[in-house]
């Protein structure tokens, strides 16, 4: 054996072990190979992994060195740089295969077997219910139709098979599941109607499409502000009828909030699917106390409802091929459908099912049940066509509607495309892949500008997470781990897509989807660097240790994100909204005082306040306030008190009030927001 050369002996460190310099330096070749292939037993379990614990330490401390305020790059980076190559020597074969589960026999074959007679009749009712959804409306024998066609589909796919028998979870681990599910509502659910505490005019749209479900107006597509899915407003509605919540921005924040809450359960159960019920756990907590998957949901629009759909989608879509159940694959397909009538990002998650499905086929090696699984990749697409059914109808009449504000930020449709579009794409691309650690966008609405997407200890973890997932793979090439690794990306391309507004991303909300495998990734990293504590022959010490460092940690990350969303998001959100909710407040005072609501006005000016949103925090939603400066003379003929609202800098509009009702009185309201004040002119006819 010629000397190892040093390239060799970096080689082998890089591959976490020295096997040809302890083959050179005297070590048989046949007990060097049985080193290597050594199962994960005996010592190398009972021994401090201090290459882990050293690597995750120096990425918080680079992580440190991202956050605003004491940013420097160059320091951070060596930081994150050793603390790979650390990572890269601590995770051995015993950890790299710990999550390696048995699945289904690689030469098992899904079904092929279907219910003819089921399928026909299902089919009978899908043309029925395509034929029907007209005129953009739900009905009540169109809806009919199409669930009866969904109903007669699942009866004609649907088999039966052997459930795993479930094994009973100790109680210890139900509380802790239980205590993990009420801190996250804490951070989810606490002032949720102050934080944030104004709407601004995307809400007021959809609170105007709410209020048409309300009417009786069953879209299916809702065109207002250029075209928006329909779940969102059947959910409001909802959810007003249930809790009697009215037209407002607590009924749109209780039906987002409660999407984001329900997400945490499907990462758990994702998480656990493909490691274990610990990093299901530490998964759903680091998720359920985040500021970016709060913040999003807080925010009451759409945003949530990709995470939402997300979730479950991979969840069944994972189960079902580890498992080969087709039953698992027809819900995830039921799911994509729905999905699709939520938030347009949704959009790219059937590319991202058809790229699992490859990944797949390139990690299994029987070829003969390749048409099997093109087969339940078809009854998986089909599933999915069935729910988009009347979306699908209603595009086909107006596709330029569906699709206008997704070719609006890839195409030069609005805004021409400044550039070569590689260049912005791998631009877009590496802004978005570095988002987590560096700078999440200058979108106020549902961020903290120029701050990282993830707090300094998930941000670690998730780079220790990282390097374990690429070495695993590397290492066992699990089509798991590549998927996984690859649904990051693929989830944000509806922001790296932003070709014609590039300014736009990264954005927390288009890249929404990217939450799941985000926060899998960074307990995967936490459950390791707590394992790697943890010294079999000193077990009290370790408990103690790692009792310590699990407190610290999650304490650390959990303050700070209190931090991020109640404080800091709080206070940008505020100062960039306009105070619509004092304004209608000033209003609804004049009305309970007995005065008639249509005799208040607000003097609109460029740059301010949404007069509709007045309306709806005035109590009265219908009610559009604003009154130009051209109609003042049309007030002269109302009877009764009247009461306008200016902003100061309108002086024009002022002086004409004070010329048309020279009696008037004026007074400052002084806003709780600096830079918000606003002029109340009453005109009391009564005195």
């Amino acid at each position: 054996m010629n000397e190892p050369s040093i390239l060799d002996y970096l080689k082998s460190l890089l591959r976490g072990d020295h096997f040809d310099v302890k083959r050179y330096f005297g070590l048989q070749a046949k007990q060097a190979e049985n080193l290597r292939n050594a199962p994960a037993v005996g010592n190398s379990d009972e021994r401090i992994r201090w290459q882990v614990v050293l690597g995750a330490v120096l990425a918080v401390i680079g992580q440190f060195f991202l956050e605003p305020g004491h940013r420097q790059i160059l320091p951070a980076l060596g930081l994150y740089l050793a603390a790979g190559y650390f990572l890269w020597l601590g995770f051995h074969r015993e950890n790299l295969t710990e999550f390696v589960k048995a699945n289904a026999p690689a030469n098992q074959a899904f079904s092929s077997d279907i219910r003819l007679i089921y399928f026909a009749i299902s089919m009978v009712f899908l043309v029925a219910a395509f034929l029907l959804f007209t005129d953009n409306t739900f009905t009540w024998l169109n809806l009919s139709l199409w669930a009866a066609s969904i109903v007669f589909f699942v009866m004609s796919v649907w088999e039966k098979e052997e459930q795993p028998q479930r094994q009973r979870q100790k109680i210890s681990f139900v509380i802790l599941f239980i205590l993990v599910l009420v801190v996250s509502a804490f951070y989810r659910f606490y002032w949720l109607n102050q934080v944030p505490g104004e709407m601004f005019s995307d809400h007021a749209e959809k609170l105007l499409d709410v209020m048409d479900v309300l009417n009786g107006k069953t879209s299916i597509y809702f065109t207002r502000n250029t075209g928006r899915e329909a779940f969102q407003f059947y959910m409001t509605a909802a959810i007003i009828k249930i809790f009697h919540t009215g037209i407002s921005f607590l009924s749109l924040k209780l039906g987002t909030t409660f999407c984001g809450f329900i997400t945490l359960i499907f990462i758990y159960l994702l998480a656990k699917q493909l490691t274990n019920k610990w990093v299901g756990l530490l998964a759903m907590l680091l998720a359920g106390i985040a500021y970016w998957p709060n913040v999003i949901s807080r925010v009451a629009l759409r945003y949530t409802l990709y995470p939402l759909f997300t979730a479950p989608v991979m969840f069944f879509l994972f189960r079902g091929l580890q498992r080969k159940s087709r039953n698992d694959l027809i819900v995830s397909g039921l799911l994509l459908g729905l999905g699709l009538h939520g938030y347009s990002p949704v959009r790219i998650l059937p590319v991202y099912v058809v790229l699992v499905f490859q990944i797949y086929w390139l990690h299994t090696r029987p070829k003969q049940n390749r048409w099997n699984d093109v087969w339940v990749l078809g009854l998986l697409a089909f599933s999915a066509f069935m729910l988009f059914l009347p979306l699908f109808r209603y595009f086909l009449e107006n596709p330029e509607l569906v699709s206008y504000r997704t070719l609006s930020r890839m195409t030069s449709l609005e805004q021409p495309v400044e550039g070569s579009v590689w260049l912005i794409f791998l631009s877009n691309l590496w802004k978005s892949l570095i988002m987590f650690f560096y700078d999440n966008g200058q979108i106020w609405v549902h961020s903290i500008p120029h701050r990282p997407a993830l707090d300094m200890i998930t941000a670690a973890f998730f780079f220790v997470g990282l390097v374990y997932e690429v070495k695993k793979y590397f290492s066992t090439h699990k089509w798991e781990d590549l998927a996984l690794l690859v649904a990051i990306p693929v989830l944000m391309l509806p922001s790296i897509l932003s070709l014609a507004f590039p300014d736009e991303n990264p954005s927390l909300n288009r890249s929404g989807g990217a939450i799941v495998p985000v926060f899998i990734i960074a307990a995967i990293g936490l459950y390791h660097c707590a394992k790697g504590l943890f010294n079999r022959a000193e077990p009290a010490l370790s408990r103690v240790v790692l009792g310590t460092f699990l407190t610290i940690s999650l304490v650390f990350g959990g303050y700070q994100n209190y931090d991020l969303v109640f404080n800091q998001y709080n206070k940008e959100f505020m100062s960039g909204a306009w105070n619509t909710s004092e304004i209608g407040a000033v209003i609804a005072d004049f009305i309970a005082q007995g005065n008639l609501y249509k005799n208040a006005h607000v003097v609109p000016y460029s740059y301010w306040v949404d007069t509709r949103l007045v309306g709806i925090n005035a109590g009265v939603p219908w009610q559009d306030y604003a009154l130009w400066p051209e109609d003042f003379e049309t007030t002269l003929d109302i009877t009764g008190n009247q009461l306008f609202i200016l902003k100061p800098e309108d002086t024009d509009s002022l002086e004409l009030l004070q010329m048309l009702y020279p009696d008037g009185h004026e007074e400052i309201f002084y806003s709780k927001t600096s830079g918000k004040n606003f002029i109340i002119y009453s005109i009391m006819q009564n005195g």
